[in-house]
């Protein structure tokens, strides 16, 4: 095969693919490939959007054309090697060892080898040239990837810079609503403070006063005592949570973590481990004691027959149940399913006061007969109210003779 023609091959180089003349204004889109700016700018002329390399077809913007100016000198430089290559040879000389004219140049001096002293310069030049052009082409790509390179990292660097403004921004809003729900929180707090000192002041004159103010109403003019029916309080199986275990007299009870297999009657809880009294009252004044355990936790209630048996139960005055309880290692009124009230004692012995006539349950510390809570109790006349216990886990409530 024949040699390849450096000269032939420069000119292919500097030639734009689009007119096959010499490039003139050359420039290169972000594909690599060179143009003549007229001749690309000819080509794409009438197009919106994004278009194609006349080359490789590779798609790219027309904003990302840039003047190849390196190439542009060196396609100088290929035509006028051109010229000069088409004036002929230069003048000969004599060699010193053959004394012959200077034509030949010798490749090795041990066989003679030799070519015309003008092709020998001519092919050097060449050479010589399109190593340049290499370099100068390589230098003009590491250029416009370098460029490219700074310029995605600005846009991104700008990027991250408005997205550090965003967070600031959303942040110190963030700050604001916190301080701002942080104020109205501690408004609230020192509001219900307030107003639990003062019912604490009111229950520390209220336990001042003799017990029998407690178990006495007004009749006219003169106190007249009622008699209090101590009742032999009994646990209603039927009602019972599977999980609790009732005594054989049907007086105590405790929960254990195996659920039995009982009937799911409409009167048994299910969600919560509470069974009722089988008694049940609607007018006059009784009182039952219990006895509790020394672990777990646990709740004597008083409450109307139609207490809820399924899911959740909400625990206050206001549904007609009455109630304090042990948890969370406090003894509690529940006044509220929310915010429960704390009290100061814990009785081993609890005697449950119920006044029907008057709608109030007084819960009573039967070892010092101090009284613990008072509860208004709005009943529906005509309805039965009935004893009620919760035990939690590992405790145990027992019914006193």
């Amino acid at each position: 095969m024949a040699a390849e023609n450096p000269v032939q091959s420069l000119q292919e180089e500097a030639t734009c693919p689009i007119c096959l003349e010499y490039l003139t204004e050359p420039v290169i889109p972000e594909c690599g490939h060179n143009f003549c700016q007229a001749c690309i700018s000819q080509c794409w002329e009438g197009s919106d959007t994004d278009i194609s390399c006349p080359q490789c077809k590779q798609t790219v913007q027309q904003g990302s054309l840039r003047p190849n100016r390196q190439l542009a000198n060196m396609i100088e430089i290929a035509k006028r090697l051109s010229l000069q290559a088409a004036k002929g040879r230069g003048a000969d000389g004599v060699c010193g060892e053959h004394q012959k004219a200077l034509k030949l140049v010798p490749r090795a001096h041990c066989t003679h080898t030799a070519v015309p002293i003008q092709d020998a310069a001519q092919e050097y030049k060449v050479q010589s040239c399109c190593h340049i052009l290499w370099v100068i082409t390589l230098a003009s790509l590491y250029l416009v990837g370098r460029q490219k390179i700074v310029s995605e990292f600005q846009q991104l660097r700008q990027f991250l810079e408005e997205q550090e403004r965003l967070l600031l921004a959303q942040l110190e809003k963030l700050d604001e609503e916190m301080v701002r729900i942080q104020n109205e929180n501690l408004s609230k707090l020192s509001e219900e403070i307030s107003r639990i000192s003062e019912l604490i002041s009111e229950l520390e004159e209220t336990c001042q006063k003799p017990v029998s103010e407690f178990l006495q109403v007004r009749q006219g003019e003169t106190e007249v005592p009622i008699p209090w029916v101590l009742k032999d309080v009994t646990l209603d199986p039927d009602t019972a949570h599977p999980n609790l275990v009732l005594s054989e007299d049907w007086k105590s009870v405790r929960q254990r973590d195996i659920r039995q297999q009982l009937p799911n009657n409409p009167e048994r809880f299910d969600s919560w481990g509470c069974v009722l009294g089988c008694e049940g009252f609607t007018s006059g004044r009784h009182c039952w004691e219990m006895e509790r355990g020394y672990r777990g936790y646990w709740a004597v209630y008083v409450a109307r027959e139609s207490v809820r048996r399924k899911g959740w139960i909400s625990h206050s005055p206001e549904d007609g149940i009455c109630a304090v309880g042990y948890e969370l290692d406090q003894f509690w009124a529940l006044t509220s399913p929310v915010t429960p009230l704390p009290l100061s004692r814990v009785p081993s012995r609890i005697r449950v006061c119920l006044d029907c006539d008057q709608g109030q349950v007084t819960f009573i510390d039967a070892g010092d007969k101090a009284p613990i809570f008072t509860f208004p109790l709005g009943s529906v006349p005509g309805e039965r109210i009935r004893p009620w216990f919760w035990v939690g886990m590992g405790s145990r409530l027992s019914l006193c003779p």
